[in-house]
């Protein structure tokens, strides 16, 4: 099973503001703890992070079954797209797939722009707020979701 998990713009910048909203463990770390959990799950993750719209759309439309790199199921924090894409929102409604939305923060505990998100509206569930960890419980969430 291959699962797809796509950071938007920023989630490169990670840690490195210890006391910020996102916490002390940095892109590589949390890149390091999703390869180890789906290592534990059986799966293989094919993890990446953009800045650009147009590139999660295009890996988003490629991940569809009759893609180049066909996946089960698809993890994403689109980061501050989340509230403004229409884009991401659309290609994720044409994956034919389960979607689950992580964030590393609690959205809602955040300004009140961030309380609402577009991808949430492709999305079978949302994770926000626990962190790197949260991350890891996207993987297993999704492992389960497609086998069940």
């Amino acid at each position: 099973m291959r699962l797809l998990f796509l950071n938007g713009p920023n989630a490169n910048l990670y840690g490195l503001d210890p006391k910020g909203t996102y916490g002390r463990e940095n892109f590589q770390d949390i890149t390091n703890r999703c390869h180890a959990k789906a290592l534990r799950e059986g799966v293989t993750l094919d993890f990446r992070q953009s800045q650009s719209e147009g590139e999660l759309v295009e890996w988003i439309q490629q991940a569809r079954p009759e893609g180049p790199a066909p996946a089960a199921g698809i993890i994403i924090n689109a980061a501050g797209l989340s509230y403004t894409s229409i884009a991401i929102l659309d290609a994720l409604l044409a994956f034919p797939g389960p979607v689950i939305e992580v964030h590393m923060s609690n959205i809602q505990k955040r300004e009140p722009f961030r309380h609402r998100t577009y991808t949430s509206r492709a999305a079978v569930g949302s994770i926000s707020g626990l962190g790197p960890l949260g991350y890891e419980l996207a993987i297993e969430a999704m492992v389960g979701l497609v086998n069940a």
